[in-house]
């Protein structure tokens, strides 16, 4: 019975141990409430430590010019007006305060010579805006939230995996999981849960995202009747490593371009100044060499055309390399080696400035950046569609069911600006965490069904028996999320048609079917395998409802570029995509009309325009 498993029993309970999380838990646990914490992996191994750039937040240390209004103007613009404006308005407002406050609790920034944090360009940003440390911005940010974290009294459950949320009623109650290591399930009792898992990279071939990346947030959350929002939008960052094979997905930071990097095709032309949006064109000519001044903090220098938004810059080397003029393995060259042209001392430069770039790929690829190029091209990166959300409580449509950071969608729109999402995840897990601490107060604890429970058990443990019946001849796991992930890159990736994703939902139904059918052999402790089985439902939730949603919108926006409805569409740009569960089990897809921007926001972008 359910009643032998270990339960624990918590006010909020905090799934995911990134900067959201960990926001969250210690915005609940300052409310006064019992806060407990899952991760999937280690404490400190979250997949926010990836993050290098920096955090987006309008304090104008580097250029006096910016504020919330060019900032939140930016985001609009970036996101190409399917935003939440509301989570795009707090965003820009409180992101300096959320920066200073992880100062305050012993984060070490980069300086300006008087003593400022320092700001770089970025992707889509007027000004130098991101607040960084190197290019181990988001290491920096978890070994502050963690360091301040451990004082809070917060109970920390590492290595678990959440299989399903409970409910009582129509209410969220708590999560049933189990630990990686040895298998056993565990109740997680709360009076309201905080989802801040992260993204769906795992569905794709290649990703920057890792292994914990398997959408389970939006998965669990969409079981539990929350609405998913947006999922057609997938970011592809520009400049993912694609040889040699030891980095193959790793990412190359956008800092590299806003330190100086530039982009070239095989015959070594800037091939950026040959699509530069009208509203992007520079006020003098635009020879490749007076591109860019390389005067680091200049408020007149001009910025590159590498520096365009994250979906223009990864189509553009996608046409270098479908006209045949990109680099041997199928990508272009990041040159950032280049800068010694006009740069005294431009190796200890790029070194000090880029160090995990720098040594990273150094050491697994045995390639020094300060003297040869990197060859890279787009690689999965992130979703700025997901769980959907009240702007201001980041609650989901399930009552004690909230969402923060990549797991969340609204505040990013069609396309996310680099830098945002750190500072998204620590204004939204402070939201997240102190609504949830509010919620879980007023409602107090529910009441655990014991069958549901046990039938999420149950299921759980189908794989095995499989196992045991099929003896050797039953499919594991691995094959069927290396086809899934082959199927999404090349159905479903940068470039979208209706009749090779038709051909993706007609894969992901047969690759369901498959799914439901893998054994898994051995015993529950230290089972990769079985983890694999578990992940696989999640991943084809997600890539069900991208794709969906994505024959749904038929125009291209942001990171959704249809070849078929290559323009915006009017119509469809008032609406967002909606996905949500049948009482079938079936997926429902609706458009919804995005609500009219208040008068006051509307003039700040027509002031910033």
């Amino acid at each position: 019975m359910a009643t032998n498993y270990e339960t624990f029993e918590y006010d909020v309970l905090v799934i995911g141990a990134g900067g959201a999380g960990l926001r969250a838990a210690i915005e609940a646990s300052a409310a006064g409430v019992k806060v407990g914490l899952i991760c999937k992996s280690l404490l400190g191994k979250a997949h926010t430590v990836m993050a290098e750039g920096g955090m987006a937040a309008a304090m104008g240390n580097v250029d006096d010019r910016d504020n919330w209004r060019v900032h939140f103007a930016d985001t609009m613009r970036g996101g190409q007006y399917v935003n939440n404006w509301r989570m795009a308005e707090l965003h820009a407002k409180e992101a300096p305060e959320r920066v200073h406050e992880l100062e305050a609790w012993g984060a070490v920034f980069d300086r300006t010579k008087d003593g400022k944090i320092l700001q770089r360009n970025f992707g889509g940003h007027r000004y130098p805006r991101l607040a960084h440390v190197g290019d181990r911005t988001g290491l920096e940010l978890i070994r502050t939230l963690q360091d301040h974290g451990i004082h809070q009294g917060i109970a920390v459950h590492m290595e678990h995996t959440v299989v399903t949320l409970l409910k009582d009623g129509d209410r969220v109650v708590g999560a049933l999981g189990y630990d990686r290591e040895r298998g056993r399930f565990k109740i997680f009792k709360a009076g309201a849960v905080v989802m801040a898992t992260g993204g769906i990279g795992r569905a794709f071939k290649i990703t920057s995202n890792s292994w914990e990346y398997t959408g389970d947030g939006q998965s669990l959350a969409y079981d539990a009747g929350a609405e998913l929002m947006d999922m057609e939008f997938v970011q592809f960052h520009p400049t993912g490593m694609i040889w040699p094979p030891s980095v193959m997905g790793l990412l190359v930071t956008e800092a590299v371009r806003g330190e100086g990097g530039v982009l070239r095709n095989k015959d070594g032309k800037r091939f950026m100044f040959d699509d530069i949006p009208d509203n992007y064109k520079p006020q003098t000519a635009t020879d490749p060499e007076e591109g860019w001044r390389y005067t680091q903090g200049d408020k007149n220098a001009k910025r590159p055309p590498e520096l365009l938004t994250r979906d223009h810059v990864a189509r553009c080397i996608n046409r270098e390399v479908k006209a045949g003029r990109g680099s041997p393995h199928g990508g272009v060259f990041l040159d950032i080696a280049w800068i010694k042209e006009k740069l005294p001392n431009a190796a200890e430069h790029i070194k000090r400035k880029l160090p995990s770039m720098y040594h990273q790929f150094k050491q697994l690829a045995d390639l020094d950046i300060t003297q040869e190029p990197m060859e890279i091209g787009p690689t999965t990166h992130y979703i700025m569609g997901g769980i959907r959300v009240n702007g201001d409580s980041q609650m989901s449509n399930v009552p004690g069911l909230f969402a923060a950071g990549e797991a969340a969608a609204g505040l990013h729109g069609a396309n996310r600006l680099g830098g945002n999402s750190l500072s998204d995840l620590i204004v939204f897990g402070k939201r997240a965490g102190e609504f949830a601490a509010k919620f879980a107060k007023e409602h107090g604890a529910g009441r655990i069904n014991e069958a549901q429970v046990e039938e999420a058990a149950r299921r759980a443990l189908e794989p095995f028996d499989r196992g045991a019946k099929a003896g050797g001849n039953a499919e594991g796991p691995y094959q069927v999320q290396h086809d899934l992930q082959e199927m999404m890159q090349s159905l479903v990736g940068i470039v979208r048609r209706e009749d090779e994703m038709a051909r993706a939902l007609d894969g992901i139904g047969k690759l369901s079917q498959r799914a439901g059918q893998v054994a898994v052999f051995g015993h529950r402790e230290y089972n990769p395998g079985w983890h694999t089985a578990l992940d696989l439902k999640n991943l084809l939730t997600v890539s069900e409802a991208i794709t969906r949603s994505a024959i749904e919108r038929k125009e291209s926006r942001g990171g959704h570029f249809r070849e078929d409805f290559p323009n915006k569409d009017a119509a469809d740009g008032k609406v967002n995509v909606v996905v949500r569960k049948n009482s079938d089990g079936t997926m429902n897809v609706r458009r919804e009309t995005i609500p009219d921007l208040p008068a006051e926001l509307k003039q700040v972008i027509e002031e910033m325009k």
